[in-house]
């Protein structure tokens, strides 16, 4: 049997939201749910108030609470800290890079500008996270 996961994507750009969530539908029959909110405030309240996900997809520039807090309160819950989060980011900043492996990031993967290679990305993405990496049940 597959085990099916449940993901958070929070990302605040409607189009690279609509991307991630398109190209991880290939691995459907891993993905139980995928849960799209687009601000980080927005984001700790759901973790907080819902059966948690097995994976979190963080963006750095979100609106209300960014994604550094985000993933700094995430890894300091003894609830949540478990829960492996991919940073999944424009930003190429290495004070970003070195801030989101601080607060304990999972991954941190760069957003390619053309459009093919995010698609790769998001796939390969899926491919180990989903079909690959074990997760520790919540």
């Amino acid at each position: 049997m597959t085990d099916r996961h449940s993901i958070l994507l929070v990302e605040d750009d409607l189009a690279h939201a609509e991307i991630t969530r398109r190209n991880l539908e290939e691995f459907s029959e891993h993905v139980r749910e995928l849960v799209h909110i687009s601000d980080g405030q927005a984001a700790l309240d759901y973790l907080h108030d819902s059966r948690l996900p097995n994976l979190i997809l963080l963006d750095l520039r979100l609106p209300r609470v960014d994604g550094l807090e985000v993933l700094q309160q995430v890894k300091q819950d003894r609830r949540l800290r478990c829960i492996p989060v991919v940073v999944l980011t424009t930003s190429r900043s290495e004070s970003d890079l070195r801030g989101a492996y601080e607060r304990g990031a999972n991954g941190y993967l760069v957003k390619p500008v053309e459009f093919g290679a995010f698609l790769e990305l998001t796939r390969t993405l899926g491919a180990f996270w989903l079909k690959c990496n074990r997760y520790a049940h919540a």
